[in-house]
């Protein structure tokens, strides 16, 4: 059975590795310093996969048909997409991807009520491209990339999101080879692309979501942390933190730790990251 040894959250905002150099030098500090722990744990947690679900931004499918989640099957992956590599300041790259174990999570998913698409030809934008940069720069683990919707209403609702992270824990942990594997969600936190806070970050907001998951407390997590709070906090952004309820239903009843937040208005969003213990 395959094992899942971490299970983490973070930002993928293009500004830190698009145009860091425009945020205040204890903001680069900082933030480069959070995404340096959380990449010396994850490596040291050894995973031979990461299953990762992040937003996407309308990149891959058309506004009248965004799945709430589609699973990448294909045996290789390549980033970023060709009109987002000046976005973020990310040289190409390639990934090794895990086809059988994604259509192993499709169709265990569907058998408990979770009928998932999937696509051998997902791209890639700062979704997969900021965090991999920071937490694997060799692109040496392999990526099964699940994409959700977090932009075109209607969003899947938080319980959901909650209860296919416990879904997904389960049918990987049902995978029948030996397998090391981390869970990994991006996103977030408050921000607000193009719109009217675009540049403005809710502090206050975000030090409460991560004190909120810092409870340990699901159900207090999915009562408070509804999709409106999430939109007043930023509109069209912020409920990319919707895929960080899919890892906390992943990770159990565990508590998380805040590894960083850095708010950087220069960056257009807060950012940090979280982790949970291995489960």
């Amino acid at each position: 059975m395959a094992e899942i040894v971490s299970v983490i959250a973070l930002a993928h905002a293009p500004g830190a590795t698009g145009w860091l150099d425009k945020a205040p030098k204890h903001e680069q500090d900082e933030l480069l310093a959070g995404y340096g722990r959380m990449g010396k744990a994850l490596r040291a947690a050894q995973p031979d996969v990461i299953v990762g679900v992040a937003n996407d931004h309308l990149l891959n499918f058309p506004m009248e048909s965004v799945p709430d989640w589609c699973v990448g099957t294909a045996a290789r992956w390549r980033g970023p997409a060709e009109w987002f590599r000046d976005w973020v300041n990310v040289p190409p790259y390639e990934v090794a991807g895990n086809r059988d174990l994604a259509r192993h999570i499709v169709r265990e998913s569907g058998k408990r009520g979770f009928n998932l698409a999937f696509s051998d030809a997902l791209e890639f934008d700062d979704n997969w491209s900021v965090p991999l940069k920071f937490l694997t720069p060799q692109y040496d683990v392999a990526l099964v990339p699940i994409h959700m919707n977090c932009v075109v209403p209607p969003l899947p609702a938080p319980e959901r999101c909650h209860v296919f992270g416990q879904v997904l824990a389960d049918v990987v942990r049902a995978w029948p080879e030996r397998l090391r594997v981390a869970i990994m969600a991006t996103g977030g936190l408050s921000h607000d692309p193009g719109g009217d806070r675009y540049f403005d970050v809710d502090e206050k907001f975000d030090r409460w979501f991560l004190e909120l998951l810092g409870t340990g407390d699901a159900g207090r997590v999915l009562r408070e942390a509804t999709i409106e709070r999430m939109i007043a906090a930023g509109d069209g952004g912020t409920v990319e933190l919707l895929a960080w309820l899919v890892a906390m239903g992943a990770a159990g009843r565990r508590a998380a730790r805040t590894d960083f937040y850095v708010p950087s208005v220069a960056l257009r969003c807060g950012m940090g990251g979280v982790n949970w213990n291995a489960v």
